[in-house]
């Protein structure tokens, strides 16, 4: 019922450009080959492309994007209801950027980790919280990431 992939590589403190096409296109072939192999499975999946590894918006002198603050995390599946950007967008401009450099984080990935699983499997955020990440700060579950 539950699964985790770790892939390697994308520690871009150089030449990010090319080596980022190639890993995503590696990304997308892994989740479209889980598709199809699931068949009609897909229908009730949650799948979590995430990372705890932070990246600045401008790159630095090797053409990098290593060491930043904020990051982002994907849910997909035929379970998701999706379509949209769930959090909250603080924006690309300097005077919007954390520390003048990196992305504004605005919602911690435990968070929203911890309200996926939970809503996915039809737990309370609480008691999910409280097995998944015992340390997890107090902060309201995101609503309406699964369908029903």
């Amino acid at each position: 019922r539950i699964a985790m992939i770790e892939t390697g590589g994308w520690d871009t403190h150089a030449g990010q450009r090319a080596r980022l096409a190639g890993q995503l296109k590696g990304l997308d072939a892994m989740v479209a080959s889980l598709q199809q192999g699931l068949g009609p499975l897909w229908a009730n999946t949650l799948v979590v492309v995430a990372t705890e590894f932070g990246r600045t918006v401008k790159v630095n002198g090797t053409q990098g994007t290593d060491h930043g603050t904020g990051s982002l995390a994907m849910l997909l599946g035929g379970a998701v209801n999706g379509g949209r950007v769930a959090g909250d967008w603080p924006g690309l401009a300097d005077a919007q950027l954390y520390e003048g450099r990196d992305l504004k984080p605005t919602t911690a990935l435990d968070t929203l980790l911890n309200s996926a699983v939970a809503s996915h499997f039809d737990l309370l955020p609480r008691q999910a919280a409280a097995k998944l990440f015992p340390d997890m700060r107090a902060e309201k579950a995101m609503t309406d990431l699964v369908r029903a």
